[in-house]
C-alpha cells in the first residue's frame, strides 16, 4: 500500500486549515486517513505549523511519500533534515553525537529566525498603528479648527472683510487720477 503525507481541508470558504494526515495515496483529500500528524494554518503571519515529530519522522523512515506542501512544511519543521542526518549515521559519516550536535545548532539558528520575524512584524504593526494614530490626531485638529472658524460670529467676519476692501478701493481711486494727470502733462509737453 503505498502511503503519502498530505494536507486534509478544514475550515470555511477563503479561511481554510489543515490537518497533516498519513493516508493512503488512493482515498480522496478529505476522506479516510491512517493517523494524524499534526496541523497547519496558514491563515497566521507566519504560518502555525504543529505537527508531532517523532511520529512525522517514524513514518518518513518507513517510506511514506510527502506531497510538495508537505515537504516543505516538513523540511521547514526540520524532520527531513533529520532524516538526512539518521541516513549519515547509518552509512558512518557522522557518529550520533555529532548528528544531534548539527539537529540542535540548525534547530537554534531555526528559531532565532522565526523569533525575528515575528518581532519585526509586531514593529511594522505597531510603528503603522502609531502613523494611523497621528494622522487621525492631525485630521481632529483640521477638523476642529474648520469647526472653530465655521461657528466663530458672522459680524466680526464681515466688519473686517469691509475694512479691508475700503482702503482697497480708496488706493485704486487715487492712483487713477494722478496716473491720469501724468498722462495729461506728457501730452502738454509734446
Amino acid at each position: 500500500m503505498a502511503t503519502k503525507i498530505r494536507l486534509q481541508r478544514f475550515g470555511k470558504k477563503g479561511k481554510p486549515f489543515f490537518h497533516v494526515v498519513v493516508a493512503d495515496s488512493r482515498s480522496p483529500r478529505d476522506g479516510k486517513f491512517i493517523e494524524r500528524l499534526g496541523s497547519y494554518n496558514p491563515n497566521t503571519n507566519p504560518a502555525t505549523i504543529e505537527i508531532n515529530f517523532d511520529k512525522t519522522l517514524d513514518w518518513v523512515n518507513k517510506g511514506a511519500q510527502p506531497t510538495d506542501t508537505c515537504r516543505a512544511i516538513l523540511s521547514y519543521k526540520g524532520v527531513l533534515y533529520k532524516k538526512h542526518l539518521e541516513g549519515g549515521v547509518k552509512k558512518g559519516a557522522l557518529t550520533a553525537e555529532q548528528a544531534e550536535a548539527k539537529f540542535a545548532e540548525w534547530l537554534s539558528a531555526k528559531d532565532g529566525r522565526i523569533e525575528g520575524k515575528k518581532d519585526s512584524l509586531t514593529k511594522s504593526k505597531e510603528e503603522v498603528k502609531k502613523a494611523a494614530l497621528a494622522a487621525e490626531a492631525k485630521k481632529n485638529a483640521d477638523r476642529a479648527a474648520a469647526l472653530a472658524i465655521k461657528n466663530a460670529p458672522v459680524e466680526e467676519v464681515v466688519e473686517e472683510e469691509v475694512v479691508e476692501e475700503a482702503p482697497v478701493a480708496e488706493a485704486a481711486t487715487e492712483e487713477a487720477p494722478a496716473a491720469e494727470a501724468t498722462e495729461e502733462s506728457k501730452e502738454e509737453e509734446a
